[in-house]
């Protein structure tokens, strides 16, 4: 072999070394100084508007996008001998209507629903050991992946006092009498500041804890 071979080899191996380092570094730095997780979401408060009685819908105007304010009249329901007032309940945006004028609702029947597009925010599920190194107020950085070039501001804003698992609507069940220790997460909520026209509720998003 060589001995320009020779030398070229170590060169190429003292990168790969070098480069292992800096990658374990780069880990541990992160590991350290942040929590972070891909298992979150943009959520936002929902509200549904309800059928108030049994009627025939007229003058519904719950168009999906329209702002509505708190108490806002969308509509009425006839049953023959008087008309009932159909109205929001909070201020928000229509993000889904299931109704049309003229048609037959039932008492309680989903009419709309609304959402506080003013205050999104982050529900993050967070891994059960990581809990202990986040606290109320601990800035986050944000990205969703429905506008993924830009990075939001945020803040933990309040943490979970029980694990997502334990409201499952079908708990796991052990009939072999074997037991399998699974992490479990605990849902964190972050605000989101100025978030793009972009960013809906229900998107993906990441999240990046500075601890």
């Amino acid at each position: 072999m060589s001995k320009t071979r020779i030398i070229l080899i170590n060169i190429i191996g003292m990168v790969v070394v070098v480069g292992l380092i800096a990658a374990g570094a780069f880990i541990f730095y992160e590991n350290k100084n942040y929590v972070q997780t891909d298992d979150a979401v943009v959520s936002a408060d929902i509200h549904q508007v309800i059928a108030p009685a049994s009627g025939i819908l007229t003058n519904w105007d719950g168009k999906e996008g329209a702002t509505v304010s708190s108490n806002e009249e969308l509509g009425k329901i006839s049953n023959g001998s008087q008309g009932m007032s159909i109205d929001s309940l909070v201020a928000g945006t229509i993000i889904k209507n299931e109704a049309k004028s003229n048609q037959m609702v039932q008492a309680g029947q989903v009419l709309a629903q609304t959402a506080d597009m003013s205050n999104l925010y982050i529900t993050a599920n967070i891994d059960e050991n990581d809990l202990k190194k986040i606290e109320v107020g601990d800035s986050v950085d944000i990205t969703v992946d429905g506008d993924s070039g830009t990075v939001f501001n945020g803040k933990v804003q309040e943490i979970g006092y029980a694990t997502n698992s334990l409201f499952s609507a079908l708990p796991s069940q052990n009939s072999s009498g074997t037991y399998t220790k699974v992490t479990q997460k605990v849902p964190v909520k972050i605000s989101i500041q100025s978030p793009s026209s972009k960013v809906l509720p229900g998107m993906n998003a990441e999240v990046k804890i500075s601890i």
